[in-house]
């Protein structure tokens, strides 16, 4: 069983159904309403757990309600959380988010606490990072703490792997530290200026980053699949799987997690794509972010009907 560190965001979910995402200027009546667990932080760290994985999660919350829920969740889900942040002046991180009946989803953060976190908070949790198999990061905290824990992992010879989502601008140098960095098409899009319609562009936005430093870079484009380059010039798409989208929040963090789990577990980096996928594919089927990461079991049960 591999042992993955998560540092990264927690928000608090606060979604709303919508027959359509409603313009600038327009409301629209919608529901029902429902709050959970979120964060793209917490959405890797639930998927690793629920995928098999020891998890160690290092995040800031805050301690209103929001903050109590979120341990509660913690505990639920066998996140190790002894390195986990309480903040007394910010409050817990939200999300608000609209999914409308097609399953597409519009999203404004407040990052909070965990968008407060710091070096120092990280130095704290340094040992969670020299025990870890993998190092997964996004990019939903403060960037002094992103450096920091890149730096420590690097020291101690871990792996990384950097969802850079969503998707800002960062330092570049990060990515000589970096094994494994996973884009979709538009961070793709931010990362290089090139515009991921199909495999050639695809290699193309790769192998920029490939020239930055990272020496795997797999591309997120949906149930289309996934693009994998171990080198430059040297990648292919991994097909992905076709399922009824329900609400597609979370299923980049649901793929990230699970591949978390897999590569850390000893499957070869194909096996760990197409296990990320099925989580992701699963995920999509449900309504909610943490709570709809599918299980070991439920991602087992699934690839043996596709393959």
């Amino acid at each position: 069983m591999g042992r993955v560190t998560v540092v990264g965001s927690y928000v608090t979910d606060v979604m709303i159904r919508t027959p359509h995402l409603p313009a600038p200027g327009e409301t629209v009546l919608g529901g029902p309403f429902q709050i959970g667990p979120g964060g793209k932080g917490g959405n890797q760290a639930t998927a690793a757990a629920r995928s098999g994985s020891n998890v160690m999660f290092v995040t800031k919350i805050g301690t209103d309600i929001f903050g109590q829920e979120a341990v509660q969740h913690f505990k639920r889900e066998g996140l190790d959380i002894r390195f986990m942040q309480r903040s007394e002046k910010e409050a817990t991180g939200t999300a608000l988010i609209s999914v409308d009946d097609a399953g597409e989803n519009s999203i404004v953060i407040a990052p909070g606490a965990c968008g407060a976190m710091s070096g120092a908070d990280v130095e704290r949790a340094e040992e969670a990072i020299e025990r870890a198999d993998l190092l997964v990061l996004q990019l939903e905290i403060h960037f002094e703490a992103i450096g920091a824990a890149i730096q420590k992992a690097a020291r101690c010879g871990v792996p990384i792997l950097l969802n850079p989502a969503p998707y800002t601008a960062f330092p570049m140098e990060w990515l000589q530290h970096v094994t494994y960095v996973t884009p979709n098409e538009t961070e793709a899009r931010g990362l290089t200026g090139i515009t991921v319609e199909d495999e050639a562009s695809a290699q193309r936005a790769a192998d920029i980053l490939h020239e930055k430093g990272a020496s795997v870079v797999m591309i997120t484009m949906g149930k289309k699949g996934v693009f994998l380059s171990q080198g430059t010039g040297k990648g292919r798409k991994v097909e992905g799987f076709s399922v009824e989208a329900v609400d597609t929040t979370g299923a980049g963090d649901a793929f990230n997690g699970g591949f978390a789990h897999a590569i850390t577990s000893g499957m070869n980096i194909e096996e760990a794509v197409q296990f990320g996928q099925a989580a992701a594919a699963l995920s999509v089927t449900k309504a909610g972010t943490a709570v709809s990461m599918p299980s070991s079991k439920e991602i087992k049960a699934f690839l043996k009907t596709v393959f």
